[in-house]
């Protein structure tokens, strides 16, 4: 099956990292984590919802991977980061992942952000990230975001 351009890049920087999760394509959107649930059939916490910031005074891409049942404190990434944050809007967003919202995934970024990780994916055996675009997902256990990202773990709550 071929993949869209975007969805060919996140399973070639899968493959680059010596794994063998698979990118699928849905016929239905993962644009939000509640349509994703709904789309592959699983609870909203196992959606890994893929947020980016921007470092207020350094403007590093900042990456917060989080579980989707839960909304994100920016305060408590900031005191994680050691800086305040800005929201990133979608022309930022793209410069530094190559992705567009809605289908931002933990990997294969143009620019490697700074990666937190909220710590509830880990209660999870398999968690599931957007790959490139809004239908497009792979599936993974929550520990090798870790691994994939070299994020943090963090209470994003």
């Amino acid at each position: 099956m071929n993949l869209s351009k975007s969805a060919q890049r996140v399973q070639d920087a899968i493959i680059a990292a010596g794994c063998k999760f698979s990118v699928v394509e849905l016929p239905g959107s993962t644009r939000t984590a509640d349509e994703s649930a709904i789309t592959i059939g699983c609870e909203l916490g196992q959606i890994v919802k893929s947020l980016i910031f921007k470092g207020k005074e350094s403007g590093k891409p900042i990456l917060v991977l989080v579980s989707g049942k839960n909304r994100v404190k920016e305060k408590r990434i900031a005191q994680c980061l050691g800086e305040k944050l800005s929201k990133a809007d979608a022309d930022f967003t793209r410069a530094v992942t190559g992705f567009a919202i809605g289908g931002i995934p933990p990997l294969g970024h143009l620019e490697p952000p700074i990666t937190f990780i909220d710590e509830d994916l880990l209660e999870y055996e398999t968690v599931w990230a957007a790959a490139g675009t809004p239908h497009a997902v792979f599936s993974l256990p929550p520990y090798k975001l870790l691994e994939l990202t070299s994020g943090q773990v963090i209470t994003v709550k």
